[in-house]
C-alpha cells in the first residue's frame, strides 16, 4: 500500500543576502515519515521547516502541502490558547499566568498546546532545550503514538533514536537522507568516512606508484641520450651505419619518452580523492601550581540546604573524586543547580582542598566587553600553545576566518563555544558546567564529549541529556527525596 504524500518540494532555492541557505531539487514527505533533520547550526534546519510550514516563501521552487502541520517554534512563547487539561496535569504545568512560567515549563505549555490538536503533519524544532527527564519522557510517550508524518530537529540523540526512522542531514543547504535512527546514521557516517579513508590511500598509492614507473623511464630515456652521445663520436668512421644506428637509438630514446609521458598522463586520469577531514587529538595537560592531590577535593557532611522557603537537601554527604566527570541528574527544582553554587561558594556542610580554582559554565547570555578577536581573547586567558588553541577552536567549528572575529559581534551559540573552550584551556582545576549541552549542534555536543575525555581536571556535570551524560559521566548521581544517591560508577 503507498503511503499518502503529505508535502513535496520541487527545485526549492532559499537565499539570503546571495547567499544560498536550502537548496533542495526534490524531497517528499509521506503520511508515516518520522525524520529526524540533523546538521550544525546556521545549516538551514528551522528555515527548511519554515518553508515546509509556509512561513519562508523559498527564492525559487514549489512547495506541494496536502496536509495540515502544528509547528513547534523553539524560540517563540507559548500564547493563549485552547489546552486539553488531562496534558496540563501530566506536566505538571501550574495553573498560573503564562509570563510566571519558567523556561522548562513553558515548553511543556507549547508541547501541551500542540497535541491538544491533532495535526496530519508535525514540524517540531528542539523541544527538549529546557526539558527536564520527566518532560523528555512525555514528549517520547506522546510522539511514539502519533498518527502522522513528523519531522523532528533535535540535538538530543535518545530522543531521535526513540522516535525516527530516517535522518536528513543538510550540509550547506543540502540534503542527505539515510536509513534508520540516530546511531544507524553514525554508524553510516563512520563507515563512510573509512571507505573515503581506503579510497584516498589506494588513490595517493596509485599516484606514487606512476609517478615512480615514469620517472624511472624518463631517467632511461636520459641514459639512451647519454649512449647515443658517446656513439656519436665513434660513429664518424663507421658512416655506413651511422643513420641506421641513431635512427634506432632516437626511435629507442623517443619511444621510453613516450611510454613516461604516457604514465604520467594516467596520473591525471586518476579521480582525484579527498582525504577524509582530520581530526586532532586534543590534549588539555594541567600545570603544575593547578594539580591537587586530595583523593577527595570536594565533600559534604549531612548536609541540609534550603531554597525559596522549601528544603532541597536533607543530610547528604558525598565524595567527589579527584580527575572524575561526575554528572548530576533529577527533574526541574530538585535543586541541582543550587547545590552546584553551594559547592562553588564553599557554604555550610562543604568541604574543600585549598587549591581548587572553579571555572563555571551556566545557562545564560554571554556579552564580552572589550574588542578583541577570537584568537587573542583564548591567547589571552590560557597558558596552552597557539596549536593547541587553534585545535580547540577548531574542534568547536571555528574554522576559517572564524578566528579573526571580534568576540563582541558573536552569535549566542559561538559564545557559548568560546566560553566551553576557555574553560576547558583556562587556568581552573574543577570545571562545573550547568546544562552545558543546550544551544549546541551535535557536531560541537562531539567534540564537547572529546574536551572533556581530553580534560585532566575534575569535573561537575549537570545535563539533561541521556546520551551526553552515557558517554562523559564517569559516575553519575541523583538527586530524589532530598537525597543524592549514586546511582552509577
Amino acid at each position: 500500500m503507498m503511503e499518502l504524500l503529505s508535502v513535496e518540494l520541487s527545485n526549492i532555492e532559499v537565499t539570503f543576502l546571495d547567499q544560498m541557505i536550502v537548496d533542495i531539487p526534490h524531497l517528499a514527505i509521506h503520511q508515516f515519515d518520522r525524520i529526524g533533520l540533523v546538521g550544525k547550526n546556521g545549516e538551514g534546519k528551522s528555515t527548511l521547516l519554515k518553508v515546509i510550514n509556509g512561513q519562508v516563501i523559498p527564492s525559487k521552487g514549489k512547495v506541494n502541502r496536502l496536509v495540515d502541520f502544528g509547528y513547534f517554534e523553539q524560540t517563540t512563547k507559548p500564547v493563549e490558547s485552547e489546552v486539553d487539561y488531562e496534558l496540563l496535569g501530566k506536566l505538571s504545568i501550574p495553573k498560573t499566568e503564562i509570563s510566571q512560567l519558567s523556561g522548562g515549563e513553558q515548553t511543556k505549555m507549547k508541547l501541551a498546546q500542540l497535541f491538544s490538536t491533532y495535526h496530519e503533519g508535525l514540524l517540531i524544532d528542539e523541544p527538549t532545550t529546557h526539558l527536564d527527564a520527566s518532560g523528555i519522557d512525555f514528549l517520547i510517550e506522546e510522539l511514539k503514538y502519533y498518527y502522522g508524518a513528523l519531522v523532528l530537529v533535535s540535538h538530543d540523540r535518545y530522543v531521535l533514536d526513540q522516535l525516527v526512522t530516517k535522518i536528513w542531514e543538510i550540509d550547506e543547504g543540502k540534503i542527505t537522507v539515510y536509513p534508520g535512527n540516530y546511531s544507524d546514521y553514525e554508524e553510516q557516517k563512520a563507515l563512510e568516512k573509512n571507505q573515503q579513508q581506503e579510497q584516498y590511500d589506494k588513490y595517493v598509492k596509485d599516484k606514487h606508484r606512476l609517478l615512480k614507473a615514469a620517472d624511472e623511464k624518463m631517467k632511461k630515456a636520459e641514459k639512451v641520450t647519454k649512449a647515443n652521445n658517446k656513439m656519436s663520436k665513434k660513429e664518424t668512421k663507421a658512416k655506413a651505419n651511422k643513420m641506421f644506428m641513431t635512427k634506432s637509438k632516437d626511435t629507442s630514446q623517443k619511444s621510453i619518452q613516450r611510454a613516461a609521458k604516457a604514465l604520467e598522463q594516467r596520473v591525471n586520469q586518476l579521480e582525484e580523492v579527498e582525504a577524509p577531514k582530520e581530526e586532532k587529538d586534543l590534549y588539555f595537560p594541567q600545570p603544575k601550581a593547578l594539580q591537587m592531590h586530595n583523593k577527595f577535593p570536594i565533600m559534604a557532611d549531612r548536609l541540609t540546604l534550603d531554597a525559596g522557603g522549601k528544603t532541597l537537601f536533607k543530610e547528604i554527604s558525598f565524595q567527589f573524586a579527584l580527575g572524575k566527570t561526575i554528572a548530576i541528574t533529577g527533574n526541574n527544582g530538585s535543586g541541582k543547580t543550587t547545590l552546584l553554587q553551594h559547592i562553588v561558594n564553599n557554604g555550610e556542610g562543604i568541604m574543600l582542598s585549598p587549591k581548587v580554582i572553579f571555572g563555571k559554565y551556566k545557562q545564560m547570555d554571554y556579552h564580552f566587553e572589550q574588542a578583541e578577536t577570537v584568537l587573542s581573547y583564548m591567547k589571552e586567558r590560557t597558558d596552552c600553545n597557539e596549536g593547541s588553541i587553534r585545535a580547540a577552536l577548531h574542534a568547536m567549528n571555528f574554522t576559517g576566518n572564524d578566528i579573526k572575529k571580534d568576540v563582541r559581534d558573536l552569535s549566542g551559540g559561538e559564545a557559548i563555544r568560546l566560553i566551553l573552550c576557555q574553560l576547558f584551556m583556562g587556568k581552573y582545576n574543577v570545571l562545573v558546567l550547568d546544562e552545558p549541552t543546550n544551544f549546541l549542534d551535535l557536531h560541537c555536543m562531539k567534540a564537547l564529549e572529546k574536551f572533556l575525555k581530553a580534560y585532566q581536571g575534575t569535573v561537575l556535570l549537570v545535563s539533561h541529556d541521556r546520551t551526553f551524560i552515557e558517554r562523559t559521566a564517569e559516575q553519575v548521581y541523583k538527586i530524589e527525596n532530598q537525597k543524592l544517591f549514586l546511582k552509577r560508577e
